[in-house]
């Protein structure tokens, strides 16, 4: 497993907001944790997004960094769970 900052526009670590890489459900991928709380996971194969259930909109700063990490908006997030693209589960 490695785990590295979120980094600025400017190069910097931002505190709190993680990458890890790991494994879940067996699939190799990256993982979005902001906090303590795991926000998202991209698997590796390029299988189905998934974001935690109950902390995927935690707050403006989790979505402020989700967002970026997703590479889109909360829109763009929202249309793509409604319609089954993202799965939301368990991750936490």
């Amino acid at each position: 497993m490695k785990v590295q900052n979120m980094t600025s526009n400017k190069g910097n670590d931002i505190p709190n907001q993680f990458i890890v890489e790991g494994e879940h459900n067996g699939q190799s991928g990256r993982f979005f944790q902001s906090y303590s709380s795991v926000i998202a996971f991209i698997p590796a194969n390029g299988s189905s997004i998934t974001l935690d259930r109950d902390k995927w909109d935690y707050s403006t700063t989790t979505g402020k960094y989700r967002n970026q990490f997703l590479g889109e908006g909360i829109a763009e997030t929202r249309k793509k769970i409604k319609s089954g693209e993202y799965i939301l589960a368990d991750l936490n």
